[in-house]
């Protein structure tokens, strides 16, 4: 498996991360320990949790997740294993998700960060934990399927100095090693550099957006921040949550899927253009003697910004398919096709 240095730290990561969003939902601990066992094996050393997991979250579900990968991790040599976590924010409907919670949401501000990173440690059974992330912005952004900047949302928000200066401590402390944003801006990521390089505070290492065929907002404005101030993507939802496999074409609702199951709660990828865009696409997939699936991850893993592409399946064969499909070289005929759809059909799942 081809690893790469992430951002500008001296965090080495394989270009496929395994993310266990499912665990403890979906999936049972037996079931994640397998997926887990075979991503290993495969070269994956590198997963992905957080806090809130498994998706959707309630007060009783949340932090299943890091028990079953820290139930997995006992008896692992953790230091070949990278494993990056989350911290929720405000909002999302998400209270009593962990003390102090207020009744708007999660605070994010120094102490809760704090409490959180402990929490996490705890679940995982480790002392540190290598990536540690802010899951999405304290402020107003748009974000999980909006797509415009509102004023009107304006509200006060713990600033993005103070949740630094809380991984700062963390760092000095030895619980986390290197940091990360996710569901970020442009202007997020260049004033959490900015606020580092002036007041000594950890530099960020990575963000951890959505990217797939029907979102490529990343391309304006976050590749070219991204790019100069040093700081890997870590791609998400590479497969639109599974409509970029086709099983939802023609309307099917195929059991067990995750837009079957909760397509109510992700708006992103309910919106009017997805059909088409997704036909399009696996036109070009069966022109060129490929599944749909190969298409959409051979797309993701080729691009220039993506320094590791974050796979979820709730089956074996599933996440054997996504691992292969990483490794799908798309050719120059086929990248021409997809950007003829783009260029017709932009980012029908902003």
């Amino acid at each position: 498996m081809e690893r790469i240095r992430l951002g500008a730290s001296d965090l080495e990561v394989p270009r496929i991360c395994l993310g266990t969003m499912t665990f403890g939902g979906q999936n049972t601990e037996r079931d994640g320990h397998l997926q887990l066992n075979y991503a290993f094996e495969r070269g994956i050393d590198f997963i992905d949790t957080a806090e809130v997991y498994p998706i959707p979250v309630t007060p009783d579900s949340a932090g299943a997740t890091e028990r079953i990968v820290g139930s997995w991790l006992r008896g692992k040599p953790r230091d070949r294993i990278v494993i990056a976590s989350k911290v929720g924010g405000p909002g999302r409907g998400m209270q009593g998700i962990r003390t102090g919670a207020r009744e708007e949401g999660l605070p994010l501000d120094k102490r809760d960060i704090v409490l959180a990173c402990e929490a996490s440690l705890k679940r995982l059974g480790t002392d540190y934990i290598d990536l540690y992330q802010i899951h999405w912005p304290a402020r107003n952004v748009p974000q999980f399927g909006a797509n415009r900047f509102d004023e009107a949302l304006e509200r006060e928000a713990v600033t993005l100095r103070e949740q630094l200066e809380a991984m700062a401590q963390l760092v000095r402390e030895g619980k986390v090693r290197h940091v990360g944003l996710s569901n970020e801006t442009a202007w997020g990521v260049c004033e959490a550099t900015r606020l580092a390089d002036r007041f000594g505070l950890p530099r960020i290492a990575s963000i951890q957006n959505v990217y797939n065929l029907m979102s490529r907002e990343f391309e304006h404005g976050l590749h070219e921040t991204c790019f100069r101030d040093r700081v890997g993507l870590l791609a998400y939802s590479p497969l639109a949550f599974g409509a970029l496999t086709g099983k939802y074409r023609n309307g099917a609702r195929p059991a067990g899927g995750r837009l079957t199951l909760f397509g109510d709660a992700w708006p992103r990828y309910a919106k009017p253009a997805i059909p088409a865009a997704v036909d399009a696409y696996a036109e070009i997939a069966s022109r060129f003697g490929l599944t749909l699936t190969q298409l959409a991850l051979g797309f993701v893993a080729s691009r220039p910004f993506v320094a590791s592409t974050i796979i979820g399946a709730t089956t074996l064969d599933q996440l054997r398919q996504c691992i292969d499909g990483c490794g799908t070289r798309l050719p120059a005929e086929a990248m021409a096709a997809i950007e003829e759809v783009h260029t017709r059909m932009p980012n029908p799942a902003p």
